[in-house]
């Protein structure tokens, strides 16, 4: 499954600081609908993550009846994000 999506960039300084996207509503249904054959455990959802000319794989997170994307610092840095700025983020579900 692939999806695309905008969002904004944020932070959370928790006891693990890390830079995240939150998926909106819509994808979060479809994935959520994939996620009974993709979830490795605690809800994570491994995906292929690409952000401008960059990509990774990570998992997303569930939060809040959501998923969220983590950011990798060097990707932020490569990509001249920071905090607030909306990127567009393409996944490839169950990479």
């Amino acid at each position: 499954m692939d999806l695309t999506f905008t969002g904004e960039v944020w932070y959370w300084r928790g006891p693990a600081p890390w830079h995240f996207v939150t998926v909106p509503d819509a994808q979060c249904g479809e994935i959520e609908a994939a996620s009974a054959v993709v979830s490795y455990g605690w809800g994570m959802i491994p995906v292929t993550v690409r952000l401008g000319g960059s990509e990774w794989t990570t998992s997303l997170w569930p939060k809040d009846g959501r998923y969220i994307v983590p950011l990798k610092t060097a990707i932020r840095r490569t990509e001249k994000v920071d905090v607030g700025d909306t990127v567009t983020i393409r996944l490839t579900v169950g990479a």
